[in-house]
């Protein structure tokens, strides 16, 4: 790995999985924790993450759901060496695979058409929407580049089975630019908000599409994720420390 600097280790899940991390870099909040939560994922069955930094979101997801087999798609060497690390340190290492590579260009060892699931926590903010953070980790983690949202998409619809899932996180403000690049090439679209407070407007979305379904979209009650103080409210407690799924229905 090059330009490690100071490596922080973190605790997910209760205890469960533990993530490794550049002090200075991108630091894992609870998104890629929900987005695990809420890929609809069981044994037996085969789940891609595109774009899978450290390991948060892949890692969480291998265990809550024992018998998955997991694999992650990471263009920074820094980043995909501390996914390893992590899932070898959680336990994990026989059910989770880190490959590196570029999502507009992905490697020849990841088939079409053989993912069951595959989530994403891609980058937010088009070029000159963002000022890039002097840490490179969280530049590329933070702002799109040559993997770009839609170069996110059109991997799911290669990679992904007919029926399969596609499963993200996102600004809310921009869910319109999500919509229209999976308009009428997924269908059975689901519409989670988050709200950061009960009457305070959603920063984020969660949203789930099926590859080649043409069912409705359907926008969700939506999540609360904090009570009163600073604490978060049960639902979201329960996904943080238990590994509770998120359905989306």
């Amino acid at each position: 790995m090059t330009g490690c600097g100071d490596i922080d280790a973190t605790k997910l899940l209760g205890g469960r999985v533990t993530l490794f991390q550049p002090a200075d870099g991108y630091r894992a909040a609870i998104d890629p924790v929900l987005l695990a939560a809420a890929v609809p994922a069981v044994a037996g069955q085969a789940v891609l993450e595109l774009g899978c930094g450290t390991g948060a979101a892949l890692l969480c997801l291998a265990a809550r759901v024992p018998g998955l087999a997991v694999t992650g798609l990471e263009i920074q060497d820094l980043a995909a060496g501390l996914a390893r690390r992590g899932a070898a340190e959680s336990g994990l290492a026989d059910r989770v695979t880190v490959l590196d590579g570029d999502v507009s260009a992905p490697p020849e060892g990841l088939r079409p058409n053989s993912f069951d699931h595959i989530l994403a926590n891609p980058p937010f903010w088009p070029t000159g929407r963002h000022t890039p953070s002097a840490s490179g980790h969280k530049a590329n983690s933070h702002g799109e580049g040559v993997g770009d949202l839609a170069g996110f998409v059109q991997a799911a619809l290669r990679l992904g089975k007919s029926r399969g899932t596609l499963t993200l996180i996102y600004p809310a403000e921009r869910l319109d630019h999500l919509l229209s690049l999976l308009a009428g090439r997924f269908g059975d679209i689901r519409v989670l908000p988050l709200w950061p407070r009960a009457g305070v407007p959603a920063k984020r979305v969660i949203v789930s599409a099926r590859r080649d379904a043409r069912g409705p979209l359907s926008l969700l009650p939506g999540l609360v994720l904090h009570g009163e103080g600073q604490g978060y409210t049960a639902p979201v407690e329960a996904m943080l420390r238990h590994a509770a799924p998120l359905p989306l229905q």
